[in-house]
Parts: structure tokens; sequence; C-alpha cells
């Protein structure tokens, strides 16, 4: 274990503090960024806007990691959990230099001082918060909860990348933070890379003290030993003594990472009931900013939680007060008059790739081998007529899946991350290749468990989410399976990823990412037996309403079309995939070779299932969803039958952004297609798997969109038989067909009569469920036939 001389104290130190005042200028600072002559109003900005609070700490925490990259050239990767924490960051990535080489215009002088200041928080600038515009980020600060998961992710399969993972005591508050301290159940030390978890206590969140800033260090000792870590504790005091603290607990967390992690790989198998380490960081709000305004005490308090002195430009003492902060980092001494951080200061930073700012895992698409893939089609359900055949659909993607895996087994780059639901979810086929992964003591008769597995299963989405989201953000690919009513719970870490990918996206040194592939099953209308508490697609609307460039939105109706659409997605990259498909036993319609035309188009006839013979029909089924699907063939099949004079055309849609004009989607369909397939002025009965406006929404703009008449999950469900859950969101059958015949301007002759056919069959359906319990066996059982 080192012991810091004199002059390294002396110099981390100063570097430290040219790393709070590079902090509190961006704040503050518009022009005059050195101090070279007195502090005036017109140098500081109009709106002051960042978070000061956090960014000291976070500066400490930055210089003692570079100096344990040099002494050990470890790979570090460094997520900053606390959310407005750029102020530290941005500081840290410009004085070792990865700023001027990710931005030139920003330069390393007096004038690119002025300019990294100006930027922060400003118009045309960057965020307040860390984002994808910094260098060596892969987690977004604007929502609190995730560093700790996504650090992990990170680090599996990344054997030699350790994650120092600085969350905050406000964040530790949340609920997927609390939940991400099991992460030690899950890590392998033989073939992952390790977690470095500094808690930053500084006692305070916006307005009021925190939860663990409050606890004594014995309680913290015997919490966070119960998840398996062993706390090292340092706490704020005299220069050399601080200093001395920070660097012995850093040695020895690195010691005993590398001591657990030599053990494992020379054993090649993972040691029970260990203990990571962990530090624990206790300072002051704000540490070394003003102490005291107007009587009330701001360091060490909330009120230095953002900007500690909002009046500078008006207050001329609290300008003065603001001055002498500011002077108190001694600018002139730690950079030149040109600018420039001295070289002694400057040399204290990593160099090349083991910058922090720098981490090729940082950038993703730097590192990312990609996913060797079978041919899909060998999966192939044998369909030789539609609607015969019945399946599971993701009990055959699971074949696929347990082959992807195989493949890739030597790449170590794809996992599976599922709430506890892959068996549930007929993906069981994946154990065939893999196992669950778990580091606590196993049982004989557990299932498919092992510390080798690469199946996560964990009870919570928000885990199955950050630890993805971190696996994808450093150059690996995986899915995300998930029942369809509890995926929600992370509709906003969706959102954070779908905007982080946005961004990326408009930023020309961001890398290509693979995809966050989401697999939605045991969805709304097939959560009959659970009831209505698992009946809700909402996460549809959560997504289509993000940037168009980032997301997908697929409903494949069968299992060959499934295997289609996850090919693509798994082959994709920078979006973010929605699937969803059932699990249930279902009747299948499209044989390999159409699913695969009819998937690369996003929606097309179904001639078979249509008697218009290309002509301009009478009325339009159209359907998007696999029950909605079966619902639209069979009324289909019972117009043909009861009124073979209306002309009925069946159009499918399996990508649901094709129904987008191009101008808003590029997988929108060509108006010419879109006519082709819709007409523009024909009815359109359109059944659809989700919330009804979202198909009104994605059609506006298309001819005529008031003729689209949609069907869908209306917020009715109990537990209840397949059919009536159908038939109490009036998307059944018998509601399609009654609607088309009711919105056909042709004379129909039987058209009442055959309404009253169906309605009668309803009643009947409500009769013979309550004294038999299932469904009747004409709707149980039926099939396609054609009508002669």
């Amino acid at each position: 274990m080192a012991i810091l001389t004199p002059e390294q104290i002396h110099d981390m130190h100063a570097y430290w503090e040219a790393s709070n005042y590079l902090a509190a200028a961006q704040i503050y600072l518009q022009a005059n960024p050195l101090l070279k002559e007195p502090l005036l109003p017109e140098h500081i900005k109009p709106r002051l806007l960042g978070h000061w609070g956090t960014s000291p700490g976070l500066n400490f925490i930055y210089v003692h990691l570079n100096r344990l990259i040099r002494d050990t050239n470890a790979s570090i990767l460094f997520v900053c959990g606390p959310g407005h924490g750029a102020p530290a960051v941005m500081a840290n990535v410009y004085m070792e230099g990865t700023y001027t080489e990710t931005y030139p215009d920003i330069t390393q002088d007096e004038k690119g001082l002025k300019q990294f200041f100006r930027q922060f928080s400003s118009p045309g600038g960057i965020p307040s918060h860390v984002s994808p515009h910094t260098p060596g980020s892969i987690h977004e600060g604007g929502e609190l909860g995730y560093s700790l998961a996504h650090a992990a992710g990170a680090v599996m399969d990344n054997p030699d990348l350790i994650t120092a993972c600085v969350v905050g005591d406000g964040e530790a508050e949340t609920g997927p933070l609390a939940g991400s301290w099991k992460l030690n159940s899950f890590l392998n030390p033989v073939r992952d890379g390790a977690v470095l978890p500094i808690l930053h206590l500084n006692g305070y969140k916006i307005s009021g003290p925190t939860v663990m800033g409050r606890m004594s260090d014995t309680r913290l000792a015997t919490l966070f030993a119960g998840y398996g870590y062993m706390p090292l504790f340092v706490k704020a005091k005299e220069t050399e003594e601080v200093h001395q603290e920070m660097a012995a607990a850093l040695d020895t967390a690195y010691q005993q990472i590398r001591e657990i992690q030599d053990n494992a790989r020379s054993s090649k198998k993972h040691t029970e009931s260990l203990h990571w380490p962990m530090i624990i960081l206790r300072s002051p709000k704000g540490w070394t900013g003003p102490v005291m305004w107007k009587g009330k005490r701001i360091e060490g308090t909330f009120r230095s939680h953002q900007v500690p002195l909002m009046d500078v430009k008006e207050d001329q003492d609290q300008l003065a007060l603001l001055e002498q902060w500011l002077r108190s980092y001694k600018p002139e001494t730690h950079f030149t008059p040109e600018g420039r951080l001295l070289p002694s200061l400057a040399q204290l930073a990593p160099t090349g790739d083991k910058r922090m700012g720098a981490n090729p895992y940082a950038n993703g698409g730097k590192t990312v081998q990609p996913l060797d893939m079978p041919d899909f089609s060998l999966y192939a359900v044998e369909v030789t007529k539609p609607g015969v055949t019945i399946a599971e659909c993701t009990r055959e993607l699971g074949k696929m899946l347990r082959d992807v895996f195989k493949l890739n087994a030597e790449s170590s780059n794809f996992r599976l991350f599922c709430p506890d639901e892959t068996t549930s979810n007929r993906l069981n086929a994946v154990f065939e290749a893999t196992d669950r992964c778990f580091m606590e003591p196993l049982l004989d008769d557990d299932d498919h468990l092992s510390p080798d597995g690469r199946v996560l299963e964990v009870l919570s989405e928000h885990l199955c989410q950050g630890w993805l989201e971190g696996y994808l953000l450093t150059g690996r690919h995986g899915i995300f399976p998930c029942y369809e009513a509890f995926v929600t719970i992370v509709d906003s870490m969706f959102n954070q990823h779908a905007k982080w990918l946005k961004m990326c996206l408009e930023i020309p040194w961001r890398n290509d990412l693979p995809s966050l592939n989401y697999l939605i099953t045991s969805h709304s209308w097939r959560q009959d037996h659970n009831g209505y508490s698992h009946q809700g697609p909402g996460f549809i609307d959560t997504v289509v309403n993000k940037k168009s460039s980032v997301i997908r939105i697929y409903l494949p109706p069968d299992a060959n079309c499934l295997l289609s659409v996850m090919d693509h997605c798994l082959k994709s990259k920078n979006y973010v995939n929605l699937v969803v498909a059932g699990k249930q036993p279902a009747l299948q319609w499209l044989n390999i070779a159409q699913a695969t035309a009819h998937c690369a188009q996003g929606a097309s006839v179904w001639d078979w299932a249509s008697n218009d013979n290309h002509e301009k029909p009478d009325v339009v089924l159209a359907c998007a969803g696999d029950v909605p699907t079966l619902e639209t063939i069979a009324a289909a099949w019972l117009l043909r039958k009861h009124i073979p004079d209306l002309k009925v055309r069946v159009v499918n849609v399996v990508d649901l952004m094709s129904l987008s004009p191009k101008d808003y989607h590029s997988h929108g369909l060509e108006t010419a297609l879109f006519t082709e397939l819709f007409t523009d002025d024909a009815p359109v009965i359109f059944a659809f798997h989700g919330y009804v406006r979202i198909v009104h929404d994605l059609v506006h703009g298309r001819p005529d969109p008031a003729r689209f008449h949609v069907r869908g999950f209306i917020e009715e469900g109990t537990t209840t038989t397949p059919f009536d859950m159908v038939v109490l969101n009036k998307i059944s059958r018998f509601h399609l067909a009654i609607a088309a015949i009711e919105r056909t301007e042709k004379t129909l002759e039987k058209g009442d009569a055959v309404i009253s056919l169906f309605e009668n069959k309803l009643r009947m359906h409500s009769i013979y469920i309550r004294e038999c319990l299932e469904d009747m066996p004409d709707i149980k059982n039926w099939k396609w036939e054609d009508l002669k």
C-alpha cells in the first residue's frame, strides 16, 4: 500500500483545487476565465445553472483514481451517479486532455477555457448533467437510480475492467439503486470485471437530509456487510490526512479486487461468501465552497446543492464573496498565464486510453464485436396451409436464441436479462446452451443454475434494464424478455436510454451501439388467468412517442414472423426495438418465405384471407398483433361465410411504424404502397394490440384518416377466458364483423340479420363461459378453412 509523499499530496491537492476552480467557473463565468482582472458583473453568465454541491467530492475522487491508474495501469471506467455532477466530470476530462481531443475548438488555453465555461448549461452548449456529450461517460445523469446497475452491466464479460461507480446519498434512496447492491450475487470474478462502489455521503439532497448521510458508520458497515461488501471509510479532514486516507482506501480496494479475481481465476471457480470492497466517503456538501452568507451556513448544508450564490450580478457583496471563493483555488498558480495546466499537474493524469475520459469501453462502438447469428429460417414452423398449424411463438424463438448463445460462446458477447420469466415465457430452450447465473450457494434441486450462466434472472425489471444498458453501452449484445404489464416499470429508464441514443446519433465521435431489444410477451390478451392487474399494453405508448430515429415497434402475428423480426433486431444498431409476441399455443399463418417478405415490407395484404380479387374492396380489415390478427382473420371468414358478396381485404401490419407517413418515420410506407394496401377511401376496421389512439395518431396525414375505425384495449379485463378478453374490449371477431357491416355503404340485404346473428353469438358466449368456465367449442377450436 502506497504512502503519499509530501510532494504527491501537494500536487494532488493542487490538481484538486484546479478542478474545483473549473467546476465552479463553469457555473458562473462567461469571461475573465483566469481572473486576471477584478471580477465584474459582466463576467458573470446571465443565467446561473448547474450543481456545485456534489462537484468537489467528485473532483477529489477523480484525482485519486488518476493516481491509482498511474500506479497500477488499471482500466477504470468512471460512472458518475450524482445526477448533476457534470461540472466536476467536465473539469477533469478537460484537464486530462480528452475533452480537447474530442472537441478541438475547446483548446487548452485561455481562449479555450473561456469557451469551455461559456458552453456549460448554455444555448448551443452542453447540459448541466453528464450526457453523451461527455467523453468517458456511459451514464446519463438526468435521472437518479441507475448508476450501479449500469456499472454492473459494463463489467460483465469484461474481466480486466473496473468500474468506479460514485453513488450519491440522495441517489441511494431510490428503489433501483437500493436493489442494485445485489450485484455481488451475479458477478463472477472468473470472467467478469469488478465494480468498486464509492458511496459519497455529503448529507443533503436539494433541501433535506439524506437517510444514509445520517446513519452511523456502524450501521452502514452492518448493512453493506449483508450485501457482501467490506466498507472502507474515508472522512473529510485536514489536507494531508484525508489524501492519505483516500489513497490507502483505494489501494486496499484495488488489492482486494485483484486478490478475489486472481484466486477465482487460478482455481477456475468462484468462492462463495466473498466480501468485495467499497468506499464510503463522507465530505461536506459544497466542500471548499463559500462557508456562510448573511448568517446562514452554505458549506455542509443543502444551500450548496445547486448554485450557492445566486445574486452575484446584482449584489456587490455577494459578487465579492464569489471572487474570494474562486480565488481561494489559486488559478494563477495552477495554470500558466496562457491558460494551460502546469506540466507538473498535467502529468498526474493517466495517458492515452488509460484516461477515464478516453476509456474505449465508454464509447462502446469502439469495442463492439458483431453478433454471430444463425440462419433464422432453420427454426421455421412448417406452414402448408394458413390458420391450421398450432405453435408457441416464443418457444420457437427460444431455439434460435439457444444457438445464438452457442455461436457466441467464445466471444462472450451475448446475454439474456429477464425478471425470473425465461421458462414462463417459453424461452427455456436457451438452457440447453447456458444456465442462469447465480453466485450464491446452490442446492441440488436448483434448475439450470450456475456461476457460469449467461441468463441473468432477477425479480427486478429495473436491474434487468440497467444491466442490459450497461452491457450494450460497452459494446455487447442482449435481449430483455418481460411480461407486458410490468415492463412499464422501466418506462423512465427506457426514456433515458432512448434519449441517450438520439443524442449519440447527433455526436460524430460516438460510435454505433448494439440495439436494445425488448421481447414483450405474456401479453395483455392472454393474461386472462392472472387477471386485470396483468393486463396493460401501455409500454407501446411509451415507446412510440420517442424520436423516430431510434425506435422500432414490431407485432409479429406468428412464429415465423417473430423469427424474422428478431433476427433483424439482434443485428441492428442504435435502436430500441420493441417486439410484442404471445407465448400461448396459437394458429400460424405464414410460411418462412412469406413471413420474411411480409416483415421486410412491414405490412401487406393477405390475399388468402381476402375476397376482393385485387379490386377495390368494400371494407378493409386491418390488424396488428397476434390476437387481433386471429380475430380479424376469423371476422373475415365470418363475413365471407354470411355475406359472400361483401368484398373484404385483409391487411396485416407487423411493423407498427409502417403506418406513419414517410416524413415522420423512415419505416413509413410510401404513399403509393399505403394506398395499394388501404386504398384512399375505403373504410378500415383496424384491430390493434394496444390502446386505440396510437393508430389514429400514426395514420394522421394519410388519406382520409377518419375512415380508420380502431378497436383495441379499452381497459376492460378480469380473470376470464381468452375469448372473453376480446369480447370485453369489443375487439372480438363478431364485433369486428359488425363494425365492417355498419361502415359499408354498399346495400346489403343480409346486413341486419347477420348483425343480429353475431349479437346473439355474443350473448350465448356470455352465458356459456359462466356455465362451463371455458370458451365455446366453435371459438376455442376454430381454424381457417377455405369457403367456396
